[in-house]
């Protein structure tokens, strides 16, 4: 339901290259979330875009909701749940089972503390073990995204049914994954972080680069696609004037065409993404790669 980084796009009052690109195409990525539908339906992170974005897809009560870390654009928007329970009897309402790290539920807490047993049930996300209480097997596992997400994970959601298995991975942020469970291997979907095109000289906010991402949609082999999602306008446009900007980052060693020995241009919008992404999938012989886009539906 979003694509975007925690400012979403374009950025507000930003004139760099992308942002002004986007505005001018009428393009936006808000707060990266997702909603995957099957036997019951699972919410994937709540964050501030969550309001529009239940109302842009027609989003009912979900059945479970999971948390992947505890950064405001990944929670802040649990308060806009309370929609489902308003709109029914007192005494029909059952509370939405909500899953997190115990490290995340304290920041959680902290905040919604209020809703915890009125509109969540708290359930804890312990990494390496399925979630219990799902018709779906979910099971999280331990990603690093920095000291201000001690309790971040990624999700590895998978449906069994007779000879039949289909298997989704869902890395939230992150900057590494320390220890790989096999369970990562083979997925049909994995939809991964792709903050920027080129890993930056300083990884300050502890994100994963397209760049660096390569080596896991090599080593992990996504069967059916790898989806870019958590994009961001951090990239510096060769002779933008705003690439001094805080929210610029100067690449560390910019990704090079081996057929021209040149850096790949950085895109500034869905289109140029698309283009720039199949280039380089085609030139280093990577499994499929797809630019999510807000609204993407995706049958796995």
């Amino acid at each position: 339901m979003g694509t975007g980084s925690a400012w979403s796009l374009p950025e507000h009052s930003c004139r760099c290259a992308i942002c002004l690109e986007m505005r001018r195409r009428g393009e936006e990525r808000a707060r990266t979330s997702f909603l995957v539908e099957s036997d019951e339906t699972l919410l994937v992170d709540c964050g501030p875009d969550i309001q529009r974005q239940m109302k842009a897809y027609d989003v009912g009560r979900p059945d479970a909701v999971l948390i992947t870390h505890e950064h405001a654009d990944h929670f802040l928007g649990v308060d806009d749940l309370l929609a489902f329970r308003r709109s029914v009897p007192r005494d029909a309402w059952v509370p939405i089972p909500m899953y997190a790290t115990a490290t995340c539920w304290k920041a959680i807490d902290m905040r919604f503390g209020y809703l915890v047993g009125s509109l969540l049930e708290k359930r804890e996300a312990v990494p390496g073990n399925p979630l219990e209480g799902l018709a779906l097997r979910v099971t999280p596992f331990k990603t690093f995204h920095g000291p201000t997400a001690a309790g971040s994970v990624g999700y590895v959601i998978e449906e069994n049914r007779g000879n039949s298995s289909r298997k989704l991975v869902y890395t939230s942020d992150f900057l590494r994954v320390d220890a790989e469970p096999p369970l990562l291997l083979d997925p049909d979907v994995l939809i991964i972080q792709s903050h920027w095109l080129n890993e930056p000289m300083n990884n300050r906010p502890y994100h994963m680069s397209f760049q660096r991402a390569i080596d896991y949609i090599r080593r992990w082999k996504p069967m059916k696609g790898a989806y870019l999602v958590h994009i961001s306008a951090g990239d510096q446009v060769v002779g933008d004037p705003a690439n001094n900007a805080l929210n610029k980052s100067e690449p560390l060693s910019p990704l090079l065409s081996p057929l021209t020995g040149e850096p790949y241009p950085v895109p500034t919008c869905q289109a140029e993404w698309e283009a720039v992404i199949d280039r380089i999938r085609r030139e280093l012989d990577l499994p499929p790669v797809v630019v999510a886009k807000d609204g993407l539906r995706v049958r796995v």
